[in-house]
């Protein structure tokens, strides 16, 4: 074959450094473009083949580096080509997307997108002048009586085809690395970027460092000759093969083959620095698109940020992206694991997939499996439901604010763990509601934050045989607006603190008499005055059938849901100001009438005043508990009052 040149008539001179600078944001990503394309080249031989009845060799892609003389090499046993398939699908193809690329990148000014443009051209092969100044492919056709051909540009729109050296069908790329890439031809590099975006790439890809052989064969010749000198036997170590990918990922196996074992192997392999997954679901559709993938559920911790990028977005098992927020809802990126579809193009670009309608489809179906997933569980395998729900339960109620038919699928199954330590859902709890409150409980779910209960108020309720949900300051406060503002088969819940329900539920007569008698006793022990306006505490009077409790605070609820919901979502309101409480105090309770009798006596009265603020101590430790600063005004008070009483009683 006679050496010839040629050129396309490209009218942008600058092509070349405008798809250095604007191609990837990662030059790394050259290995993917060059290897996938590899990967393709096989399966086409592979289809040619079985189409003409042709045995071939197994596909496996080589990754050569050659750190001496700068250059990487990437072989493979694909189709091959043809000189009149070379220039036609890599000169004249890819020189002309450059060129409409070059185009775009000049009449829509600096200011451009580079996810709006790159992959609607075909210049995945020209990633490589990313880091190369100079690209040779060499490659011999799978066409009968093909002769092999080299193909070699240097960055410029001259290129030259000369005969070339493959002696079998394939393909090699030799990228002649520039000075600023030297980094690629470092193998734990090189290594590091296959195994990101090849690690399950469909053939098995072969890493093979020229330097390391080097060091390995002369270390071979070194042994060799040590055995001969001692006359003993000389065994000949296997060279190393160093495979970096997993050909046969499990997303791609059926369900029925694969064992708990294996989707937790391979979750430590993706996330290893995971615990084990709560449960996973696996997921396969071949129609209106094509999908697999397998995610999981991971334990959860509120109280740290999540980790975004957990689900990994693969297209033909090629990683394409660990940001997947036009392709699922925020909801599910609380999930991890992997989605792989043909359907999603190598080059993500957030803006077209916006208007992808099989991204559409695509996302309804996730939402609908992990919906489905979850349903069944709560009905197949409760226990096991209640068990994992603490760390599930965020995921759960965000997606159901966030998505009306995950909420619809799973409104019915979502559970809260009540004052006994059981969950219930929204039917059971009403179902769980006594007869006789039943008409006063119709749609209400009564309701604490957890761990700040008022203890006194919940165990009088639980004494009736009602119970009492625990909610928590995260999700909780989005969560019970939803379900208030939404109802679902037109029924509706509203959660009611106790704190606010309690006297619906269980208050008895108070006269007027005991009202006033009450608060001008406590008022006075506070330093209240009824006409201030400004004050922070209010005295309430309210008798009850059960008087163990001497008093209780009564807080503004809406306000406290709105400074919750306020707080998480980051917002740049401070709540500083101190909130207005209501002390309900209880005229019934023991406590409370001695405090009134030893008010009557003037000599007892600073004894009585101090009994009240013991009552209102008593009513915050129940409930919300003490802040650091107050604890030890309580310690004075307790000591001081117990002091006097024990006097007394001396």
């Amino acid at each position: 074959m006679t050496t010839r040149t040629g050129q396309i008539s490209v009218n942008t001179n600058d092509i070349f450094p405008i798809i250095k600078k604007w191609l990837y944001s990662e030059h790394d990503i050259f290995l993917r473009e060059l290897i996938s394309n590899a990967c393709d080249a096989i399966t086409k031989r592979a289809g040619l083949s079985r189409g003409q009845n042709i045995e071939i060799p197994n596909g496996k892609v080589l990754v050569e580096i050659d750190s001496p003389n700068k250059l990487i090499k990437i072989h493979d046993n694909g189709v091959g080509m043809t000189e009149a398939e070379v220039e036609k699908y890599i000169a004249n193809l890819a020189f002309s997307g450059a060129e409409e690329f070059a185009k775009k990148m000049q009449d829509m000014g600096s200011d451009v997108q580079r996810d709006d443009i790159i992959g609607k051209f075909g210049l995945g092969f020209y990633s490589a002048f990313m880091v190369a100044d100079k690209v040779e492919v060499d490659t011999l056709s799978m066409n009968e009586g093909s002769t092999p051909v080299k193909w070699t540009c240097q960055g410029e729109t001259d290129y030259t085809f000369a005969e070339g050296q493959r002696k079998d069908v394939g393909t090699t790329i030799s990228i002649h690395i520039n000075e600023e890439s030297q980094e690629f031809l470092q193998a734990y590099k090189t290594r590091e970027v296959i195994y990101r975006y090849c690690d399950f790439m469909p053939y098995p890809i072969e890493l093979f460092d020229v330097e390391a052989k080097k060091q390995e064969a002369e270390a071979e010749e070194r042994n060799k000759k040590d055995a001969e000198e001692k006359g003993n036997e000389y065994v000949p170590q296997e060279p190393t093969v160093d495979q970096i990918n997993d050909t046969d990922p499990i997303w791609k196996r059926e369900p029925s083959t694969l064992k708990d074992e294996d989707y937790k192997n391979f979750y430590q392999k993706m996330f290893p620095m995971d615990g084990e997954p709560l449960f996973w679901i696996h997921l396969n559709v071949d129609h209106p698109f094509e999908l697999q993938g397998i995610l999981y559920f991971p334990k959860l911790n509120p109280h740290k940020p999540v980790q975004e990028h957990g689900i990994k977005l693969y297209c033909k098992q090629v990683f394409v992206s660990d940001n997947v927020k036009s392709i699922v809802p925020d909801f599910l990126s609380l999930l991890k694991g992997v989605i792989d579809s043909t359907d999603i193009p190598l080059n993500v670009s957030r803006s077209s997939l916006q208007g992808d309608p099989n991204i559409k489809k695509i996302s309804n179906y996730v939402i609908k499996k992990v919906a489905e997933a979850l349903k069944k569980l709560a009905k197949n395998d409760r226990a096991r439901f209640e068990e994992i729900w603490p760390d599930i339960s965020l995921f759960v109620k965000y997606g159901s604010t966030s998505d009306d038919k995950f909420d619809s699928a799973l409104r019915d199954f979502i559970i809260f763990e009540t004052d006994e330590n059981k969950f219930m859902t929204f039917n059971e709890y009403q179902e769980s509601v006594p007869e006789e409150f039943k008409e006063k409980l119709a749609g209400k779910i009564l309701s604490y934050q957890k761990d700040q209960g008022d203890v006194s108020l919940i165990k009088s309720l639980a004494d009736k045989g009602i119970r009492s949900v625990a909610l928590d300051d995260i999700i909780d406060p989005h969560f019970t607006q939803h379900v208030e503002m939404k109802g679902k088969d037109e029924q509706k819940f509203k959660f009611s603190p106790i704190d606010e329900e309690i006297e619906n539920l269980l208050q008895s007569e108070t006269s007027e008499e005991e009202k006033t008698e009450v608060k001008t006793v406590f008022n006075e022990a506070f330093g209240i005055k009824e006409e201030d306006e400004s004050k922070i505490l209010d005295i309430e009077v309210v008798s009850f059938t059960e008087a163990s409790s001497p008093a209780y605070f009564k807080l503004d609820h809406q306000m406290k849901r709105f400074e919750q919901m306020t707080r998480n979502m980051g917002g740049g309101m401070n709540f500083n100001a101190p909130s207005k409480k209501t002390l309900v105090v209880n005229p019934r309770n023991q406590l409370v009438q001695n405090a009134l009798k030893l008010f009557k006596t003037d000599e007892k009265k600073e004894l009585a005043k101090k009994i009240c603020h013991h009552v209102q101590d008593l009513a915050q430790i129940s409930g919300e508990g003490l802040e650091s600063k107050d604890k030890d005004v309580f310690v004075k008070r307790s000591q001081e009052l117990i002091s006097e009483l024990s006097t007394l009683a001396l």
